[in-house]
């Protein structure tokens, strides 16, 4: 079963990619808050389609929204080596390092996973090098 949302009408086209970061206050009241808020917080999605309906937003920067279907993706990470066992649940918890220089600093500090959050280890991807010398491994989480 298709997985429907609303998102801005420009951004409405099939390949976009988003986070969806939890429901905006201001959409509270609104009468499709629950297709706009049916999506996971913190997770990764992709438009696969669109469909022929759009409506009103007085709170979306365009002042429309179109209905779209949406699959959800897997996010890039790190974790531990003794976690990177593909299909293992983990609590998640991001490198100790503020090193913004770093090539592995957005794996390390991914967009929208959460401290102590559980996840599934969908795929390894491969070792890390750590310039901290941490035994870390790329993987995509779920």
């Amino acid at each position: 079963m298709a997985l429907i949302t609303l998102i801005a009408k420009p951004l409405a086209t099939a390949g976009y990619e988003f986070y969806y970061m939890g429901p905006a206050e201001e959409c509270e009241d609104c009468k499709f808050k629950k297709v706009c808020f049916n999506l996971e917080e913190g997770a990764k999605y992709r438009v696969t389609a669109l469909r022929s309906q759009s409506h009103e937003c007085h709170e979306c920067d365009t002042d429309t929204v179109a209905v779209v279907e949406v699959e959800k993706l897997p996010t890039v990470a790190s974790v531990g080596k003794k976690q990177a066992m593909e299909g293992s649940k983990i609590t998640y918890k991001s490198v100790d390092c503020d090193n913004i220089g770093c090539p592995n600093y957005q794996i390390c500090h991914p967009t929208g996973k959460a401290q102590g959050s559980k996840y599934t280890v969908q795929k390894v991807n491969g070792d890390l090098d750590c310039p901290l010398g941490n035994e870390l491994v790329c993987v995509d989480l779920f």
